[in-house]
């Protein structure tokens, strides 16, 4: 049975300003340089941004003997995260979108929607994840460990979105 997390970022900066800031291949690249103090190997795979929407793909290598000992009982070697965004075009209502992350060969599955909108105090990135595991008995433990990084990884990302925004835009 999948697992559902829900993840909402409070931004004080207009929807508009930051739909700008992911739309920009340097948003992203700044991104993966502050990710390479974890994981030296991260990078973006590619980005294109027009009037259909965005789209990036990140490639991230976290070392097998920094991983948690549960999954490491799971992965032999090092994992390899790729990683899709999507936003469709800015719209001032609403611009949904949405994101994958895959590991090859990997024991499961991470897929979400997200969306901006505004608020009276700025904008709202909400998040909607569901991750599956494929290994019965430890799937359980597997996919509340996926969700809590999660939570840790979408923090983070909000905090450097909106220093970003700040000192970009």
């Amino acid at each position: 049975m999948a697992r559902r997390l829900s993840y909402s970022a409070r931004f004080t900066q207009p929807a508009e300003t930051l739909y700008q800031a992911q739309s920009t291949r340097q948003y992203w690249d700044d991104m993966m340089a502050g990710f390479q103090m974890i994981s030296p190997h991260c990078a973006v795979e590619s980005f294109t941004s027009d009037e259909t929407g965005l789209k990036v793909i990140l490639k991230q290598t976290i070392g097998r003997d920094q991983l948690p000992p549960l999954a490491q009982t799971v992965l032999m070697k090092d994992m390899v995260i790729t990683r899709e965004e999507t936003f469709g075009p800015y719209d001032p209502d609403n611009t949904k979108g949405d994101y994958t992350a895959s590991i090859p060969a990997g024991p499961g599955s991470l897929q979400g929607w997200q969306e901006l909108f505004p608020t009276e105090t700025g904008c709202t990135i909400r998040k909607t994840t569901e991750v599956k595991v494929f290994i019965p008995f430890v799937n359980g433990k597997l996919e509340q460990l996926m969700l809590v990084n999660l939570v840790d990884l979408f923090r983070a990302e909000a905090e450097y979105a909106a220093d970003w925004v700040k000192k970009n835009l």
